[in-house]
């Protein structure tokens, strides 16, 4: 039996875990209810999950088709990892909110005890891993380490209390995160460098060393499931002219997914290209270029005549009305040039993290440096619902940069870029919390 809090965690940490959060069960968090896993679907951001699907076989008291996702779920105790087969999430859009289920079917050693009952107190703990992997522990309300969580303020992140990984630590991965950027802030001037597969520090010589520079500092590599992170923070390196005003010298790209449907998916680059792309304007022979800036709130482009819409969201009550709905361009004639759809770009943005750093930056050569600014943005709590009502608002937009070269041969040069973007001033309202840090 674990006994405290400190063997919990450490527990969970001897299982691959390096995030662990908390979540306090009201009476309704049970079997029979489900798991609530808050408001909204920023759920997805913190809990792993595969693809999204829409199960469409009858269910007992509702009339409608649930989205669902599948959850690598493990029960943990002293005697190993128990999977849990069938846990999946359930995404309701139309409150909107996400609940867990499936967490105790055909797992022997899960705590029906304690997840078959109402018993106000109990406390659900989460540990998810490098591999996209979901661990979990239960207590209740007279249990030790229940005691121990309701004796201290956490931080919050939604629903869930954030814990530390380091089982004696009394440092939540916030204030770690933030001594770490202050020491990086102290360095000054740093050489450009990439961190290896082995932890070295290697020179990186190339223009776009700062993320990787800053990445290499803080001991961060990419894992299996997500953006590369530091204690569940995705940290975000972006240039500006001096460490006075923080004027950031370009938009920040959310995510660069390409279309999923539309004439672009179906016949291909190449024929999108050659019906809503246009000739090169500095006169490169055969070349065709598909650019400009699309929003919900633009007219058809003058250059490409397509425009952006989207259909599935009501921005007034801001609930996805049918999660099989799309952003979309169209053109004059209502031909379906390129679709994204909405499961789509959720499998690219439920890869962000919930809880965001913004570091500034500035570059000197030779040979090339790195200095990282006093001003940190922190960012909380993102959802993929506040992408869409940025998105048809006109906040986030469209800025692609795809090219057809060779366009009248029979094997044209093409190259993808398909970005969502927005300036970096509007970034907040990607997520429900923010705060500046000046060190």
């Amino acid at each position: 039996m674990v006994d405290s809090l400190s063997g919990l965690l450490r527990l969970f940490v001897d299982h691959g875990a390096d995030r662990i959060y908390a979540k306090k069960l009201a009476p309704n968090d049970n079997s029979k209810n489900q798991i609530y896993l808050g408001g909204g679907f920023g759920a997805l951001n913190i809990i792993p999950h595969g693809e999204i699907y829409t199960d469409t076989r009858p269910m007992a008291g509702s009339k409608q088709d649930r989205p669902k996702a599948p959850v690598r779920f493990f029960w943990v105790d002293q005697n190993g990892k128990h999977l849990a087969p069938q846990a999946q999430l359930i995404l309701y859009p139309d409150y909107p909110e996400v609940r867990m289920s499936g967490f105790l079917l055909g797992c022997k050693p899960a705590p029906s005890h304690l997840l078959t009952v109402r018993d106000e107190g109990r406390i659900l703990f989460f540990g998810i891993t490098n591999a996209g992997d979901v661990l979990g522990y239960a207590v209740g309300a007279d249990h030790p380490i229940a005691t121990e969580i309701n004796a201290r303020q956490w931080q919050s992140v939604g629903v869930f209390i954030e814990l530390p990984t380091a089982p004696d630590s009394k440092q939540s991965p916030r204030d770690i995160l933030l001594a770490e950027l202050r020491r990086i802030y102290e360095l000054q001037w740093i050489q450009s460098q990439k961190l290896a597969a082995d932890g070295q520090k290697l020179p990186y010589l190339a223009q776009n060393g700062g993320g990787y520079t800053l990445e290499a500092e803080l001991g961060i590599t990419p894992n299996g499931y997500s953006e590369p992170d530091f204690m569940g923070w995705e940290v975000k390196q972006y240039s500006v002219n001096n460490f006075t005003k923080f004027l950031p010298k370009t938009p920040v790209t959310l995510m660069t997914p390409e279309p999923t449907g539309g004439i672009y998916k179906d016949q291909g680059v190449a024929e999108f290209m050659r019906r809503f792309g246009y000739a090169d304007k500095n006169g490169k022979p055969d070349r065709f270029n598909f650019g400009g800036i699309y929003t919900c709130q633009k007219d058809f482009h003058a250059d490409t005549g397509l425009k952006m819409v989207v259909d599935g969201y009501d921005n007034a009550s801001g609930k996805v009305t049918n999660l099989d709905g799309c952003i979309a361009l169209m053109s004059r004639t209502d031909e379906v040039a390129a679709t994204w759809s909405f499961k789509g770009i959720m499998a690219h943005w439920n890869r962000k993290h919930a809880q965001a750093a913004y570091v500034p930056s500035l570059f000197r050569t030779p040979p090339p440096e790195y200095s990282y600014g006093p001003r940190i943005h922190l960012c909380e709590q993102t959802d993929f619902l506040l992408f869409l009502r940025g998105f048809s608002t006109g906040v986030v937009y469209y800025d692609p940069a795809v090219k057809l070269e060779n366009a009248s041969s029979s094997k044209p040069s093409i190259k993808r870029r398909s970005q969502f973007r927005i300036r970096h001033n509007e970034i907040t309202q990607m997520y429900h919390r923010s705060e500046v840090v000046q060190f």
